[in-house]
């Protein structure tokens, strides 16, 4: 059994997820959404820093699966989304979890079929593939996306992956289902 905490990165607010993936079975264990407020970013940091390490000592996730950071217009909102993810990472290093990350296609990918999927495609299809009896927001239901696509993904212990990466693509884009 794997259990898996996705982490979708902000300098405001920061979603998380967690799943366990047993054989060809998902279920969701809990989500939320960190705010850190707008006040001074090294503050801000320290909330979402004490909060990722309360959900990790409480769920205790095997693996840590982290949204790769894209490219934006405005520098300053990448530097501080980088410096989000950077805590991100330093929380599951701190205890040890082995992390993944994925560029924001690649998990649309997995979870729509399409790269080019919308927040609202994504949301609908992560309440669809977990049966949430209701949304768990924008940041939430993106940091569960990221964490079925990483239990989705072959090289996990013990992976049994649903989908595998298309061969025929050669940027490694299209997903399909595995054939039994």
């Amino acid at each position: 059994m794997r259990r898996i905490l996705g982490i979708d990165p902000g300098s405001i607010k920061t979603g998380w997820g967690v799943i366990e993936v047993e054989g060809g079975s998902v279920t969701h264990l809990e989500s939320g959404i960190l705010r850190l407020g707008t006040g001074e970013m090294a503050d801000r940091l320290l909330i979402l820093h004490r909060g990722l390490c309360d959900v990790i000592e409480r769920l205790n996730p095997s693996e840590c699966a982290v949204e790769e950071i894209f490219l934006a217009k405005n520098f300053q909102s990448v530097l501080k989304l980088g410096q989000a993810r950077g805590v991100a990472l330093l929380s599951a290093g701190v205890a040890s979890i082995p992390v993944k990350e994925f560029a924001a296609k690649t998990v649309k990918q997995a979870i729509c079929g399409q790269g080019q999927a919308s927040k609202t495609q994504m949301q609908n299809m992560v309440i669809r593939i977990l049966g949430l009896a209701k949304n768990p927001g924008e940041d939430a239901a993106d940091a569960l996306g990221i964490a079925l696509c990483a239990g989705y993904s072959k090289d996990g212990t013990d992976a049994d992956a649903r989908f595998r990466l298309s061969t025929r693509s050669r940027a490694g884009g299209r997903w399909r289902l595995k054939e039994s």
